[in-house]
């Protein structure tokens, strides 16, 4: 048994926000004094970060790290797939590999997070795509299939900028088998334009229709964090654009200090931060290893 407990950020599809959600609440939970890590099973990126041995791992999980105030390390994301024109490279534990079969790639997963839930008190883990792509459940061991191996509640990211928030929402939560539906312990409405508060009905309908409480209303927040990968398209801000954004006087690391703060201050006054805590703390689902 690994004495951290766990909290997973899963989205009800690639690009909600999960990434975002997830280093704002390793940002909040280390301002507490709670020794937080970051982890993801699986990325698709095509932005690696290298550590100083040359080893790779994903950069989003890296800005995470950063915003736990601790040096990455590739336990944080033990798979990452680079993929390139005709073709896609594995990395395993910061190594390219040949071949990686689903056997080998759970264990070593899974002996990852155990090493990183050995040393912290709070591991902040991070889903990929949505759960509920059929044809892929069946082997998956990066969102439900992960939550489910270690007990984890979870948290549903959906993006109302989107549209179709409650089809997304109340689509992904049905589509759950029973097992993997009562884990999820609460919503998390993405990326919102305008005052959220006038939300308000919509939070209650959502939270009727998918019997899952909403935690809150998240605004549009004009943050400069690196994206995932920069397979987004021209706009993804990557450390260049964002280095050209940093005042005089300030350096990077003071930039994105900033833009951490920025961000846990933001769901710190627009998410229940109580409710989360509680289901951390066993009410429903006690989130431990």
């Amino acid at each position: 048994m690994s004495k951290a407990k766990a909290i997973m950020v899963q989205g009800t599809a690639s690009g909600v926000g999960k990434s975002t959600i997830a280093i704002g609440l390793c940002r909040l939970f280390a301002r507490k004094g709670i020794r937080v890590a970051p982890f993801k099973a699986q990325n698709l990126s095509d932005n690696a970060h290298i550590l100083p041995d040359g080893s790779q791992m994903a950069r989003s999980q890296a800005v995470a790290a950063a915003a736990c105030g601790i040096a990455p390390h590739t336990d944080m994301n033990p798979v990452l797939l680079k993929p390139f024109h005709g073709g896609c490279e594995t990395i395993l534990d910061g190594v390219a590999v040949e071949q990686l079969s689903p056997e080998l790639k759970q264990e070593r997963i899974m002996a990852a997070f155990h090493r990183l839930a050995g040393e912290y008190d709070l591991i902040v883990a991070e889903g990929a795509g949505s759960p509920v792509e059929l044809n892929l459940i069946a082997g998956d061991i990066v969102n439900m299939g992960f939550a489910q191996r270690i007990n984890c509640p979870v948290l549903l990211v959906a993006d109302i900028r989107r549209g179709g928030i409650f089809a997304s929402a109340y689509g992904t939560v049905a589509l759950l088998e029973p097992a993997q539906r009562a884990l999820v312990r609460g919503l998390i409405v993405n990326d919102f334009y305008g005052d959220p508060s006038s939300f308000g009905e919509g939070m209650r309908i959502l939270s009727e229709i998918t019997k899952v409480p909403v935690l809150g209303t998240v605004p549009h927040l004009d943050l400069c964090l690196e994206d995932e990968d920069s397979l987004q398209g021209a706009d993804t801000k990557t450390r260049a654009h964002i280095a050209a954004r940093i005042p005089d006087g300030m350096t990077f690391g003071q930039y994105q200090e900033l833009q951490f703060d920025r961000l846990a201050d933001a769901l710190a006054a627009c998410l229940d931060i109580s409710a989360i805590e509680a289901v951390l703390e066993g009410e429903g689902s006690d989130g431990r290893l």
